[in-house]
């Protein structure tokens, strides 16, 4: 169907606005800007918790023996803007199976079209968080504390929560839920030219290397790496396999040498003494996110290690036929 108002410019949004409005256009460049790099941002981290757990599953002969299902299972908690933006996002750039996808919202015919791809929507909050390996909370700040207080004493230490909610620092987050096990991303902005902010190509969305006035600062990857050492360690992988299987998802992206060892996670005392069949401890993700750790000063150091997450992030969402 022809669009025929698109060359009439008295009846585009921007003829209605004021001089003083037009001014805030940009603002509107960078929020269409920022979705798009907290949903691709998201994507990437299931794509990794993905794999992660493929190579773990090819490592641990229980698994397979018990026939356990080894699918990431996904739980999006909203289906405002965000929630759509981020279920499209999933569907289109993982590997992840749109059965093993579920949605709680309260107005579960707002999913309607994706329920006819495959995904389950349902209002049941408690039900969405004690099934989820990842959670991704997609509500409004003002729903946050009855949210959390119906996921309180539902989430499983292992499911990773990752929160889109504004407003709410991951510690205040952690308390809501005596949960330590969450991923908020903390984006930066910055002053720039309009133009340099939308069309934001998927390039410039690479966490290491964001550019068009927003960025994202290393604490997110370091959150990131620990949420994968956690999962080997909910999986009870000695810390030698651990660090294999994780160099292992980098090592098919990147040629190069990956650098990371026990000393990049963990403090070196605690390093010298831990053994290569023993686990590595919990890392609390919200120490990852607010406190400098072993991981921000190797990952802040190493050039290479950057280069081969940037290249592991570019190749992850450049296509998904590789997935079943």
């Amino acid at each position: 169907m022809v669009d025929l108002t698109a060359n009439l410019s008295t009846l585009s949004y921007e003829s209605g606005l004021t001089e003083d409005e037009k001014n805030l256009l940009y603002l509107r460049a960078r929020f269409s800007a920022l979705t798009v790099c907290g949903c691709t941002h998201a994507s990437f981290l299931v794509n990794l918790v993905h794999s992660l757990r493929g190579i773990i599953k090819c490592h641990t002969a229980d698994s397979l023996a018990s026939g356990e299902d080894c699918d990431l299972c996904l739980g999006i908690l909203g289906m405002g803007h965000m929630g759509k933006q981020l279920l499209h996002t999933l569907l289109e750039n993982t590997g992840v199976k749109p059965s093993h996808i579920k949605i709680s919202t309260r107005r579960p015919e707002s999913a309607a079209v994706f329920v006819q791809s495959g995904v389950e929507c349902f209002f049941d909050n408690r039900r969405l968080a004690a099934w989820a390996d990842v959670l991704f909370l997609c509500c409004l700040p003002s729903h946050l504390p009855k949210v959390c207080a119906d996921l309180h004493s539902h989430l499983s230490k292992h499911c990773l929560v990752y929160s889109f909610t504004s407003a709410v620092p991951v510690t205040r987050l952690a308390q809501l839920l005596a949960h330590d096990f969450i991923v908020k991303p903390q984006y930066v902005f910055s002053a720039c030219d309009t133009a340099d902010v939308w069309p934001f190509p998927m390039e410039a969305s690479c966490p290491l290397t964001m550019n068009g006035g927003i960025s994202l600062g290393l604490n997110w990857m370091c959150a990131v790496l620990y949420s994968l050492l956690n999962i080997c360690t909910f999986a009870s992988l000695g810390s030698s396999d651990a660090l294999s299987v994780i160099k292992g998802i980098f090592k098919e992206k990147w040629p190069h040498t990956v650098e990371l060892n026990t000393h990049s996670f963990i403090s070196s005392s605690y390093a010298s003494s831990l053994l290569a069949d023993e686990p590595f401890p919990w890392i609390s993700l919200t120490d990852a996110q607010t406190r400098e750790t072993p991981l921000l000063r190797f990952l802040t150091n190493s050039k290479p290690m950057q280069q081969c997450i940037s290249a592991a992030y570019k190749s992850l969402l450049e296509t998904t036929e590789k997935w079943d």
